[in-house]
């Protein structure tokens, strides 16, 4: 089957996103939506048509709030696109934000829809505290006791280490299969490719330099300034680390594999809220309002590997996108790897690089091919800015989009590795030309 010819053209036509403000050790001034419409609120004003006429908004989201369960539909409704808009929230972990534009893609491309709001939130700093089962049987048998003798002898049963919390975002980023955190998978990744603590360290370095002169050239032009009820005004991403050196990040300490392991806070993503958002439009609605198009996104791919080595999921995607659109590593101008770790990152380099490894685990007849680093991660990354997990995917998407018309080049891969054994990936191409 032609793929190319099965369905209609599919354009972003605009994005924002939040300052990714990194968790401090309490609560963020925002919940997961109110993220979502500070990165939405000037979009949708700025575009000639209401959000009314919106066809459906989808979000990514892992851990939205227990006021926010459906939280898409908390944000269309506060954003303004009125009580008849559906709405829906779809979770894919670290690709939530990817699988929402993925979503939106298939509903347009199919003539279901013409425009749509996609796109991923998430506020990592209000993952809640969860009571352990010792404390949770013992309030159940409290409320059961009858009569204060009852009641009395329950109350006996209290432990002081029932009250030992269950850390939410600890379990969540912790692989229930395979029994290992994500940075226990980027420790592996780096075992398997003989990746250096030095590489690692030179490669975190470079993402905050890469963040800092994008901010001070001005080139996060789709970042909006966010309010919080206090009326503080948020207006850069904040875990940039301007005065980090190598001898700052060798002084850490590993924190996955304390005794042999290389992985760091230094050299892993930062733990971080923020929300991006993307209005994606058929051709036709293009025309209709006469919208400026950024980019078309062409197709994504989905791919499964071994849980233990997540961090490889981009490879296993990437390869699998390129290889349906007969393109190789040379027609790729730039690429967007989510860091949620530097050693996954480089560690994905390195498996298209490794003949052995692309033949026995991509089934190809030698190496894939090698990414020049100057066209990776160009404005920086994850390791710099954070991982808000709901939100990365769309972000990736999103400044990819940016970089391509900025270098008037022509097509790049947006890429992602996912918790649980994943990888996404996502095709575009710049379209930046006004569609009349």
């Amino acid at each position: 089957m032609d793929m190319k010819n099965t369905k209609r053209d599919v354009y972003i036509v605009d994005g924002s996103r939040t300052p990714f403000l990194k968790v401090r050790g309490k609560p963020g001034p925002f919940s997961a939506s109110d993220l979502a419409i500070n990165a939405g609120r000037e979009l949708l004003a700025r575009q000639p048509f209401s959000p009314h006429e919106l066809d459906e908004v989808v979000i990514g989201c892992m851990m939205p709030s227990t006021e926010e369960a459906n939280i898409a539909r908390v944000i269309a409704l506060r954003l303004g696109c009125g009580k008849d808009m559906p709405a829906w929230t779809v979770q894919r972990n670290c690709a939530s934000g990817m699988q929402a534009l993925d979503s939106a893609v298939k509903d347009i491309a199919s003539g279901r829809h013409e425009m749509m709001l996609a796109g991923g939130t998430e506020a990592m700093s209000r993952a809640p505290l969860l009571y352990n089962n010792g404390m949770v049987n013992w309030f159940s048998g409290y409320s059961a006791a009858k009569g204060i003798p009852a009641k009395l002898k329950a109350m006996a049963k209290f432990r002081p280490s029932d009250l030992a919390p269950v850390i939410a975002l600890l379990k969540g980023l912790t692989d229930p299969i395979v029994n290992l955190s994500m940075g226990q998978t980027a420790e592996n990744v780096a075992y398997r490719f003989g990746i250096t603590r030095a590489e690692m360290d030179a490669f975190a370095l470079e993402s905050h330099r890469r963040v800092a002169a994008a901010q001070d050239n001005h080139l996060l032009n789709e970042v909006l300034a966010a309010y919080d009820y206090s009326g503080n005004t948020y207006v850069a991403d904040d875990g940039v680390r301007r005065d980090t050196t190598l001898e700052k990040l060798a002084t850490l300490k590993p924190i996955f594999d304390k005794k042999f392991g290389s992985v760091t806070a230094g050299n892993s993503s930062q733990v971080t809220d923020g929300a991006a958002l993307l209005l994606l439009a058929s051709k036709e609605a293009v025309k209709k309002y006469q919208l400026p198009v950024l980019a078309r996104i062409v197709d994504t791919a989905w791919a499964g590997l071994d849980p233990a080595e997540m961090g490889l999921g981009p490879v296993y995607a990437s390869t699998a996108l390129l290889k349906r659109y007969g393109l190789i590593m040379e027609d790729i101008d730039y690429w967007e790897i989510n860091e949620a770790f530097a050693a996954q990152v480089l560690g994905c380099v390195a498996a298209w690089e490794d003949d052995n490894y692309c033949r026995q685990y991509l089934g190809l007849e030698k190496a894939f091919g090698r990414i020049d680093p100057a066209r990776l991660n160009v404005d920086g990354g994850a390791v710099a800015l954070g991982h808000p997990v709901g939100a990365s995917g769309a972000r990736i998407v999103l400044n990819l989009a940016q970089i391509l018309k900025r270098k008037q080049a022509k097509r790049g891969v947006a890429t992602i590795c996912i918790g649980g054994g994943q990888g996404g990936a996502m095709l575009i191409e710049n379209v930046s030309e006004v569609m009349l």
